[in-house]
């Protein structure tokens, strides 16, 4: 599935490629006798343009994609979910290093257009409500004892810009907010999410929900260049500590760890605390990964802006996505020293610290029952 993170090598069972044949590729090259648009990249091809307020000619190009569902299955063994769900394909956030760009590639688009030609999925409301007829309470991945779990958020930014206008994200949470007995996840680097604490209430009271921020480095010189049009770290933690006061359960997410940049000595742990602060109930981060579409875009922009770096990163990356293991080792253990030291735990939906309760098991919902161990 697109939307689903990729197979790492290991379970493709070959090496990455280095560069796809995309539309605009074959359109630059002159291609002829190219096969027809089938598929989501036939939708994307026709989709007409989605109306917008914004005037700045920096926007991007909005389109309205008549897609046939919103909720995605997800078979990877590499993620603990069952289902995604991404209101939006491409995001303006633009981050340097979005691993997310392949998702263009099924429509036939360049990775370098993932934040130029942004498609708003239809109808959203109406298919989520009829793909939830898909939806189990007993996920086969824990014997039948959890509710599948969904989350939000896995190749697009669910509060890019986009949302003001086109409220996919919010349509979606409001269908959700419907049902009870569900286990959901959403992750954005927007402060715009606190426009839905009314939502995310409303689940919270009948659902397991899990909220996560992401915050890669405090410095917001870096981090504008790392992810251009992504809103400052402070006003995201900020963010976080709003959620909290609602009552909600919000992590911080410090992905992707980027070798040579946001991994100096202290500054993974002062996120961590800078998170503990606003009063984050997690935190987790893992090594920069770079699907090809990315590093076709993340390499030149290491040479051009971290010169020094470059041959670091051509000798882990040209060749494969995944830095090498003994580095990742070391973060590992670094991140989970951090936990200890802040008292943080992992990721909720992954601890499976306690049973979602599921409606057909019970006469009525008891939301004291929904709330997490880790709040206390």
């Amino acid at each position: 599935m697109p939307d689903c993170p990729p197979a790492s090598p290991e379970e493709r069972g070959a090496p990455r490629h280095v560069e796809s044949r995309t539309r605009d590729a074959a359109a630059r090259c002159g291609a002829v006798g190219t096969a027809p648009l089938v598929g989501i990249a036939r939708l994307a091809a026709n989709s007409p343009c989605a109306p917008t307020e914004r005037t700045s000619p920096e926007r991007p190009e909005y389109f309205l994609l008549p897609v046939r569902s919103i909720l995605n299955r997800c078979d990877s063994k590499r993620v603990p979910f069952e289902w995604t769900i991404n209101p939006y394909r491409g995001c303006e956030f633009a981050c340097k290093y979005c691993y997310a760009r392949y998702t263009h590639e099924y429509m036939e688009l360049d990775g370098g257009e993932f934040e130029k030609k942004i498609f708003v999925k239809k109808d959203a409301a109406a298919l989520l409500a009829q793909d939830m007829r898909k939806y189990s309470y007993e996920s086969r991945s824990s014997g039948g004892m959890y509710p599948e779990h969904i989350a939000i958020g896995t190749a697009t930014d669910p509060y890019q810009p986009a949302e003001r206008e086109h409220r996919v994200t919010r349509a979606c949470l409001e269908e959700l907010a419907k049902r009870e007995g569900l286990s959901i996840s959403l992750i954005t680097k927007s402060n715009q999410i606190v426009r839905d604490i009314d939502l995310f209430r409303k689940i919270a009271e009948r659902s397991e929900l899990s909220l996560n921020i992401t915050v890669t480095t405090l410095r917001p010189r870096l981090a504008r260049l790392l992810e251009p049009r992504a809103p400052r770290p402070d006003l995201r933690l900020a963010a976080v500590k709003q959620l909290r006061e609602a009552g909600l359960a919000v992590g911080v997410s410090a992905c992707p760890l980027i070798p040579g940049m946001t991994d100096r000595d202290g500054e993974l742990e002062a996120v961590a605390a800078a998170a503990k602060n606003v009063g984050a109930l997690w935190f987790f981060s893992n090594v920069l990964f770079l699907m090809p579409s990315s590093a076709k875009q993340f390499l030149p922009f290491v040479r051009e802006r971290f010169p020094k770096l470059a041959k670091q990163y051509e000798e882990w990356y040209a060749k494969n996505g995944y830095a090498p293991e003994e580095y990742r080792r070391k973060v590992s253990q670094r991140v989970a020293k951090i936990r200890q030291e802040y008292g943080f735990v992992a990721r909720p939906w992954v601890e499976r610290t306690r049973m979602t309760k599921r409606p057909q098991l019970s006469l009525g919902w008891v939301p004291e029952e929904t709330l997490l161990r880790a709040a206390g």
